[in-house]
This record gives C-alpha cells, structure tokens and sequence, in this order.
C-alpha cells in the first residue's frame, strides 16, 4: 500500500491526537480493546490515522530504519506496534484489506478509547471530592458534585493541590494570580498533588514524583474498581485491569490517571485537547515524556516497581524479597548449597 504522494512522511498531522468525537459501542471486541487501550498505552489517539499511517510505516521501514524518523514519528510508530502486538491477527486484517477497512477498525478503536475516557471523566468528577482531604475532615466551603466552576484555582483545596510544584499556594499574591488567569499555567508545570504528601523538594524533584495517594485512588477508582480505593488492592471480577488480564501498571496508565485526576480538580467542565485552560494533552504527553525517557530509566525502573506492589501486590511477588526463615527461603538455601556441592565436586 502506497501513499498517494509518494512520501506518508509528510502528513499535516499526527495520529497522536484526538480524533473526532464518538460515542462507544459496548459490544464489539475491538471498541472494547480500544477502551482498554486508550487507558493504559496512549490515550490521545487517532486511531483511523495511527493505523493509515502504521500500514505505510511498514513499507517505508524495508528502506529506512526508524532511528531515521523524527522524535514524534519515532514515538507513533512505537504506539502503532504496541496496538498491533495487542491484538490477535490484526495486522493481517488490516494488511489485506482496503483502506476503508483500516479506516474502520480505527473508528471502533476509537469510539472505545473516547468512551471510556468520557466515562472516567464523569465518575471521577464525583469520586475525587472524596479524596481531597483525609476521612472525616470536611472540605470547606463544600465542593458542588456536578458543578465544577467552583473548583480549580476558585477554592483553597483545589488550589492548593493543583498548584505547579515551586510556587507558593499559601502567598497571597501568588494565590491571586492563579486564581485570575494573570499566571498561565502550563502543561508541564507539573502541580503539588501529583507529588506524595504534596511535597515538591526542587533540590531532589524526583522524591515522590506521582507517588501521591491521590493517584493511587484514581488508579484503584478506574482499574481494580471504585469499591476497591478504601479497600485492600486487588483486582476485582468487575475491574478493567480483571476483564483485560492486566497484572502491572503501566507507563501510559499512570500518565492517564495523573491527567483524569488533575482535570477533575480543575474548573473546567469540558474534556478537550485544545483547552489551552488545562493544557491536558500537554500535561499528558510530558509525563509520557519522562516515564520513556532512557536517561531516566532507573528512576522510572524504581517508580513502576512501587506502583504495581502498591495495585497488583499478588502479581509482583518476583520482585519481592523472600521472608526470612519461611519455608520458600530454606528451599531455595537447599537448592543453592546443592549446586555449590556439585560445582565444587567438578572443580
């Protein structure tokens, strides 16, 4: 398949955006998958243009290999494989068949995708007014569950907690020019409550990074299942991490949830990538920035690690130290010293 300029790297946009709006079908395998994609790979896709794109990719890759690319074709050829590879038999069905047939199953990814981020939107413009304070502390004045002009910059709890990491909420002045739009926050400014106990350290700006309780509540809230925030982690029957065999947190996941949890504390009432209000796809994108950064893999290593203990701790017991003296750790003592045997008898 071919383009019809010759050359599919000169597009006018990239598939990593948001395509139209579509409301999600519930019953179709692959609007599922797009659900449970869009929540814990990329979020902000277009899919009927990731896939165009993708099948031309292939062809363009027996010539040039894709170090070659640019930085954002590079990063959508990456989210185009990982689609494929997650999917049973789709890329012979996209591959043998015409282009409105890949132009379709993009269209149901994307409902999928665009419903279930709707869905998380709604459910967690109430469920996060549980979360701001410690239980049985009361947020004062209150919070309205369905309106959201008061929240943001508007009130000293929301505020505070989206505050960007380096400011100081508790100045007056400062407080003001959030509050008025006077300063601009950005994107990838992050704010103090992705930050654990909503403590930003400059001189070590790693320490806590999206490790707040928060986040850990939006997590259980839209993966494990709402019941389970106040409960011990696990993934429930009901769950999307359950229904879709997902057993470790991901990069794309905890991006996802970060930008769930700081557009439900904002006054915005619209979820849109050309909010220049929230800037969330900017928002988003920088926390994918840093989590597929190579320079900084030990430290994204060390969070993904903690992150999944903390959501999936049945699954993650080969990254767990052994108990003392248990029956495991005398097992594999016998093992070790057997093979030490046997290599000092050989030697």
């Amino acid at each position: 398949m071919s383009s019809d300029d010759g050359s599919s790297r000169k597009r006018s946009g990239s598939a990593l955006c948001l395509g139209p709006r579509k409301k999600a079908a519930s019953s179709n395998p692959l609007v599922l998958h797009g659900r449970h994609f869009g929540r814990t790979v990329f979020a902000l896709c277009n899919y009927p243009s990731l896939l165009t794109s993708g099948i031309l990719r292939l062809e363009e890759l027996q010539d040039s290999p894709i170090e070659d690319f640019p930085a954002d074709i590079r990063r959508e050829h990456r989210v185009f494989m990982e689609l494929i590879d997650s999917y049973p038999n789709l890329l012979d069905r996209l591959t043998s068949g015409e282009e409105e047939d890949i132009i379709h199953v993009g269209e149901l990814l994307g409902k999928g995708a665009s419903g279930a981020r709707g869905d998380d939107t709604k459910t967690l413009k109430c469920a996060v007014l549980e979360w701001l304070l410690p239980r049985g502390q009361a947020v004062v004045p209150p919070l309205s569950r369905n309106i959201k002009s008061d929240r943001g910059f508007n009130h000293e709890v929301t505020g505070a907690l989206l505050c960007p990491a380096g400011l100081d909420w508790s100045n007056a002045e400062t407080k003001e020019s959030l509050k008025s739009g006077e300063t601009a926050v950005r994107g990838d400014q992050w704010p103090m409550f992705i930050y654990a106990g909503y403590d930003y350290d400059p001189e070590d700006p790693w320490k806590g990074l999206l490790k707040s309780e928060i986040l850990i509540s939006g997590f259980k809230h839209v993966f494990t299942s709402p019941s389970s925030v106040d409960k011990e982690p696990k993934a429930t029957r009901s769950g999307n991490a359950y229904l879709h065999g997902m057993k470790s947190v991901t990069k794309g996941s905890i991006a996802y949830i970060a930008t769930q949890v700081r557009f439900s504390l904002s006054s915005s009432s619209v979820f849109s990538r050309t909010d220049m209000i929230t800037d969330s796809e900017n928002f988003y994108l920088s926390i994918l920035d840093l989590l597929e950064d190579p320079d900084e893999s030990q430290e994204v290593t060390n969070l993904m690690t903690w992150w999944t203990r903390r959501i999936f701790p049945n699954s993650s017991s080969s990254q767990r130290s052994i108990s003392a003296n248990s029956a495991l750790s005398k097992i594999r003592a016998k093992r070790a010293a057997a093979l030490q045997e046997r290599v000092t008898a050989g030697s």
